[in-house]
């Protein structure tokens, strides 16, 4: 298949940083070209990939620009400039991008990387049969039904990138954007509560983030917290393998958290809260918790008790079975076959 991958125009291929829908697109562009298809990637020139790449922004401008309806609209002129040298487009951003499929006579999928506030349901209601709609959880998939799905496929990442360590260190870890809804304070309050140092790598660059970090986070941070921002990938790993667990307390419909299969990965419990496709990701008392979000501080004390009692290998099993790239690229293949066969 030729295939075109339009990422968001904000952040590199991989991500230098943070960046959860670029890794993604990254590894399903890669591992598309390993199955040989002939694929091209939209993306920023400091990105790497196996693809074809294509870009007219030689440098991304970074998540503080998340959202530039100018970025974004000049990628998607760039995208769609000769669509018909591709057997499908697959947009992996948003806004440009789908307005321009309302234009284009050939299959468009759409993967829903994000939640749906009411600004997405509206435009998703107008596009709802126009497109080939991605979940990437039954859970996610749950909140809009009506929209025209080719299918549900779970985010997958490289496991060999995640090297499995049983052996743990006394520090509690939460990697996340310094949102009300990712529960920030909710992990400091926890870690406060079981007593244990607390490491902090959070991406505060929008002005909800910011204003929730130095209102809320940081007057309640103990002494001796670690605080981290937009730390490369070997970092993250290091502190994933070594964390005792991984604060995971989010209040909000997130429809995957990649974060919770990259801790599994190497070894590392999650301590979640049961929203969004928390779920389907996180076995309870095997692969890691679910505790209220209301009382989260004092159930997650409990939890971490019991962290060290927990297989790691099977945790990482859990994550080789279901969550893996190759596991992820088959899926997305076995999407663009239906796509292709049922036409746009």
């Amino acid at each position: 298949m030729k295939i075109a991958q339009v990422a968001p125009p904000w952040v590199a291929v991989p991500p230098k940083g943070y960046g959860g829908i670029e890794w993604m697109v990254s590894l399903l562009a890669d591992g598309l070209v390993e199955r040989g298809h002939d694929v091209t990637l939209f993306a920023t020139g400091d990105s790497e990939t196996r693809a074809t790449l294509e870009s007219t922004f030689e440098v991304a401008p970074g998540p503080a620009f998340n959202n530039s309806i100018w970025h974004d609209t000049v990628h998607q002129l760039r995208a769609h400039g000769d669509p018909g040298r591709f057997d499908l487009i697959h947009q992996h951003t948003y806004w440009s991008g789908l307005v321009a499929a309302m234009l284009l006579d050939m299959p468009v999928v759409h993967t829903l990387h994000r939640s749906f506030t009411d600004e997405m349901r509206r435009v998703y209601e107008l596009v709802a049969d126009r497109m080939w709609f991605v979940a990437i959880s039954e859970d996610q998939r749950s909140h809009m039904p009506e929209l025209r799905y080719a299918g549900v496929v779970h985010n997958g990442i490289d496991v060999s990138m995640y090297p499995l360590r049983e052996e743990k260190e006394d520090f509690l870890l939460f990697i996340g954007r310094s949102h009300p809804d990712k529960g920030p304070r909710r992990a400091v309050d926890a870690a406060v509560a079981a007593g244990l140092p607390l490491v902090m790598a959070v991406k505060s660059a929008e002005p909800v983030e910011l204003e929730h970090w130095q209102k809320e986070v940081m007057p309640a941070l103990p002494e001796g917290t670690q605080v981290l921002h937009e730390i490369p990938h070997e970092q993250k790993v290091d502190l994933l393998q070594r964390a005792r667990a991984v604060l995971f307390p989010i209040d909000w419909e997130e429809p995957f958290g990649l974060v919770m299969i990259e801790a599994m990965a190497c070894g590392t419990p999650v301590v979640a809260t049961p929203r969004g496709a928390v779920a389907e990701i996180i076995e309870d008392g095997e692969t890691g918790f679910i505790v209220p979000v209301e009382s989260y501080a004092e159930a997650a004390v409990e939890a971490i008790k019991r962290a060290n009692d927990l297989d790691r290998r099977a945790l990482r099993r859990h994550v080789e079975e279901r969550f893996s790239a190759d596991a992820m690229v088959a899926a997305y293949e076995a999407v663009y076959a239906r796509v292709l066969t049922l036409g746009g």
